[in-house]
């Protein structure tokens, strides 16, 4: 067996290493903590906060107007009320995102229906604040649909509503019920704005209150906070949307939410089973009840033999970026 060779200058430049070694560390350290008393990591933090991050008072416009009537931005009250919602709406950034992305899917279809029936098309605002464009919404009160029918005021309009069809879930049928529902209380009224304010509060609610404080324009009119703040929300997703860049909100064309591609099937008869239905016609039943929210049941026995038409997707229309 080998004896080893010991080097004495060896060890002793090791330890003359380590001991340097270690005296570096420490003065690193040393150096490099800050003092206790001054938290420089929080002011930092706090600087890039405030240069980053700020909240700003929006200015309020000279005029304004909904469906062609001016809006009395002069009074104090009228101009806090709007200012209100501009910030509401401004701010909770999440759901009006969601609002104007939703929106692209769903103005092409309730424009021309409002054009065609003699509806100012401002109107379009107010089924997006009544519902959010959530074809399945449902109030406390029982309201349903995009439009927010009650059973009862739908059936008035023409709606059919039973256990298996709801046509306060057509988007389509239902906006014309809409357009017609608001067209007879703007003869009542003399007023869109009212009009508006009638679609919450209803027709009745709304001329008992002009008679009992003898007043016959809404923003004179002292209301319950919801309808109060009605028209005023209308007004503030009205504008925003018209120019979302100016209020914060920037998207690209792949961030908004595109109509669905349809094609349209007539069905005079009944429909055993809608699962089965879907299957056969290249589709899911998620996907055939989500074109066709109004179809309640899983079956339709028809038994009076009417003609409804049915959207059923075309190839590839749920698939992101494929158009027929």
């Amino acid at each position: 067996m080998s004896k080893s060779i010991e080097f004495p200058v060896l060890k002793v430049l090791s330890v003359s290493t380590s001991v340097i070694a270690i005296v570096l560390v420490f003065n690193l350290f040393v150096q490099s903590s800050p003092p206790v008393n001054m938290p420089i990591g929080d002011d930092v933090e706090m600087s890039l906060f405030k240069q980053n991050y700020s909240i700003h008072a929006l200015p309020i416009p000279d005029s304004l107007n909904f469906a062609g009537e001016r809006v009395p931005l002069e009074r104090t009250y009228v101009r806090e009320s709007y200012d209100r919602e501009m910030l509401v709406n401004t701010y909770w950034q999440s759901q009006t995102l969601l609002l104007i992305k939703r929106a692209n899917r769903y103005f092409p279809v309730i424009e021309p229906i409002l054009e065609a029936e003699g509806v100012p098309d401002d109107f379009k605002y107010l089924a997006l604040i009544e519902s959010g464009f959530l074809e399945r919404a449902v109030s406390p009160a029982g309201a349903v649909g995009v439009w927010q029918f009650l059973a009862g005021t739908a059936r008035d309009y023409g709606l059919e509503v039973n256990r298996e069809v709801d046509e306060r879930y057509h988007l389509e049928k239902s906006t014309v019920a809409a357009a017609r529902y608001l067209k007879d209380s703007y003869e009542r009224f003399g007023s869109w704005t009212l009009a508006a304010a009638a679609y919450n509060a209803g027709n009745r609610g709304i001329t008992r209150q002009m008679t009992r404080q003898k007043a016959d324009c809404y923003y004179d009119l002292l209301l319950v906070e919801e309808t109060a703040r009605y028209v005023f929300r209308i007004l503030a997703i009205k504008e925003i949307l018209s120019k979302p860049h100016e209020f914060g909100f920037h998207l690209g064309e792949d961030d908004l939410y595109y109509p669905i591609e349809t094609y349209d099937f007539e069905v005079n008869g009944a429909i055993a089973d809608f699962a089965d239905f879907a299957i056969e016609h290249n589709t899911t039943y998620k996907e055939l009840k989500d074109l066709n929210p109004w179809l309640r049941e899983t079956f339709l026995t028809n038994s009076s033999g009417r003609k409804y038409t049915l959207k059923l997707p075309k190839q590839g229309a749920f698939i992101f970026g494929v158009v027929e």
